[in-house]
């Protein structure tokens, strides 16, 4: 029969950590998202999407 490990005492940190953690990153997402939107990013997003599109069926 196997054994069951000893549970380890919860470190506070870590519960910290899991609880906000998520929303740190979820935070950091949209402020580089914003920062990209201001830099105009989307516009050479579309551009470049659009030249690749026209490569593939064979217009461009």
């Amino acid at each position: 029969m196997r054994r069951r490990k000893a549970a380890s005492p919860s470190c506070p940190l870590r519960e910290k950590a899991r609880r906000y953690g998520g929303f740190l990153l979820a935070a950091l997402g949209l402020l580089l998202m914003g920062f990209g939107i201001d830099r105009g990013e989307p516009g050479i997003v579309l551009e470049k999407a659009i030249h690749i599109c026209m490569e593939c069926i064979g217009i461009g």
